[in-house]
């Protein structure tokens, strides 16, 4: 692991704990951006890992293809759910109409987007201290 990936790898970990956090104080939304947050920059850690730029890209679904596109065998990030936590990047941020996110998420929705995160991170930690 380069020192460069390292770091990627670290502010994922901190958002993650930072999601955890918030989605124990009630701010669900805060929490799936977060989440999502994590689970990007820990997808990208395995690009800068892999010597790849990565893309100016929030779509989780599309680092997974970069990754595939570079010979990564990454199945356990395939079974996953991304699209979701992808929607939640700005769906989490922006009100919609007269709806705050605040609103609108709720501890089901942070739970779900943590599971994936952690699942994300964990995934990607193992293949980089592989």
């Amino acid at each position: 692991m380069t020192g460069r990936s390292e770091a990627w790898l670290r502010q994922a970990n901190s958002d993650l704990q930072a999601a955890r956090c918030t989605a124990q104080e009630g701010f669900h939304s805060q929490a799936c951006y977060l989440a999502g947050q994590a689970a990007e920059k820990a997808l990208k850690a395995l690009l800068v890992a892999a010597g790849i730029t990565p893309p100016h890209s929030h779509s989780l679904e599309r680092l997974v293809e970069v990754l595939q596109s570079e010979g990564l065998r990454l199945d356990g990030l395939r079974e996953l759910r991304l699209k979701p936590l992808t929607r939640m990047n700005s769906e989490t941020r922006y009100p919609q109409g007269d709806e705050a996110p605040a609103d609108l998420f709720d501890n089901r929705d942070s739970d779900l987007a943590l599971a994936t995160a952690e699942t994300v991170v964990n995934i990607t930690a193992a293949e980089l201290n592989a």
